[in-house]
């Protein structure tokens, strides 16, 4: 959408999404390279059915579309992505209230979700570009949501670590009894563990 093909005056928008862009393969080949093999095979099919998408989107733009039709479908193109990319989050956000822990959502993430949208939600009122301003508006929101939660829940870094299990063991006697006798000044419950 940002490229002067398809919209006039949008040097800043291409500039900053293609260096996103590019940052984000990065992260993605480097997670293509680590992941294990049933998370990578998953992942490739995910992301070749992305990528899919994203050439069929830019065939259409460049082949059939022209002038101002082509930014428009490049428009809302864009912000079906950005509005995707901005909710991908609330699978997190439900898990969140759900455990009523944040140890999966880290603030930095939440935090600058929230700055990035309302930057480019304020930047595309300023420009009046509608599908900078619309996208990025539902992400300041859904940032803003994010924050709320983590401050609801900031405290709640997930559960103790439980002790392990002590493994049944074949003492009999004074040993036993003693093994018993630590469980039970623990809290633990000497039949469920012994």
């Amino acid at each position: 959408y940002g490229m002067p093909f398809v919209s006039k005056n949008n040097i800043l928008v291409s500039t900053i999404n293609g260096t996103g862009a590019v940052i984000e393969a990065i992260y993605v080949l480097t997670f293509i390279i680590y992941a294990p093999k049933k998370e990578k095979a998953k992942f490739i099919g995910l992301l070749t059915l992305v990528l899919t998408t994203f050439a069929g989107v830019a065939l259409v733009s460049l082949v059939v579309l022209h002038g101002k039709s082509r930014e428009i479908f490049c428009g809302f193109a864009a912000a079906i992505f950005s509005i995707i990319m901005y909710g991908s989050p609330l699978s997190i956000m439900r898990t969140v209230v759900k455990t009523k822990s944040v140890e999966y959502m880290p603030f930095f993430l939440s935090l600058f979700v929230f700055l990035c949208g309302t930057s480019w939600f304020v930047f595309g009122l300023l420009g009046g570009d509608l599908f900078v301003a619309v996208p990025n508006g539902v992400g300041c929101g859904l940032g803003a949501l994010q924050l709320i939660l983590y401050f609801i829940y900031r405290n709640n870094k997930g559960e103790a670590k439980k002790p392990a299990l002590p493994v049944k063991s074949m003492q009999m006697g004074i040993a036993k009894l003693h093994q018993q006798k630590e469980l039970v000044a623990n809290g633990s419950h000497v039949a469920d563990k012994v």
